[in-house]
C-alpha cells in the first residue's frame, strides 16, 4: 500500500510540473500566439519583447486622448480605424512629420524615431479639431 501512495504521489507531482511547464512557455499576445518575450502592459501602451505599442482609435476623435508611456524606447503607435469617414482619419503627427489619410478600417503602424521618444507628441486631425498625445516618461 504505502508503495502504491509513493507512485500516485510522484504521478501527482509530475503532473503538476508538467503543467506549470506547459503554460509558462510564454505569453500569449493579442493574436492568440505565443511569444517569449516580457510583456508589460500600462493604459493602452503594452511593451511586448523590447518594443512599446500604444494603442488609439480615431473615429469621431482619438481614444484615448492622452497616454502615458516609458521614455527612450523604441515605440510604435497602432493606429486602428474602423467605419471611420470623419477627419480623424486624416491624422497629422508635426514633431515627426507624418501624415496620411488612414484607411477607413484597419490598422496603421506608425514608427516614432527614438529621439522623439521623450516629452510630450502631439497627434491631430488635419483640421486641427481632435487631438491626442503620448507622454514619454
Amino acid at each position: 500500500m504505502q508503495h502504491k501512495l509513493t507512485l500516485l504521489a510522484v504521478f501527482g507531482i509530475t503532473l503538476l510540473i508538467g503543467g506549470a511547464i506547459m503554460f509558462s512557455d510564454g505569453s500569449k499576445n493579442q493574436t492568440g500566439d505565443y511569444t517569449s518575450g516580457e510583456v508589460d502592459q500600462v493604459g493602452n501602451a503594452i511593451i511586448e519583447n523590447g518594443i512599446q505599442y500604444v494603442d488609439i482609435t480615431a473615429r469621431g476623435g482619438y481614444s484615448p486622448k492622452t497616454t502615458k508611456a516609458r521614455a527612450n524606447m523604441p515605440t510604435v503607435i497602432r493606429m486602428k480605424t474602423e467605419n471611420s469617414y470623419d477627419c480623424s482619419t486624416a491624422l497629422v503627427i508635426p514633431d515627426i512629420k507624418y501624415q496620411k489619410y488612414l484607411p477607413r478600417t484597419g490598422v496603421e503602424n506608425i514608427e516614432i524615431p527614438l529621439e522623439n521618444t521623450q516629452g510630450t507628441l502631439l497627434g491631430m486631425c488635419s483640421m486641427a479639431m481632435y487631438h491626442f498625445q503620448i507622454e514619454f516618461e
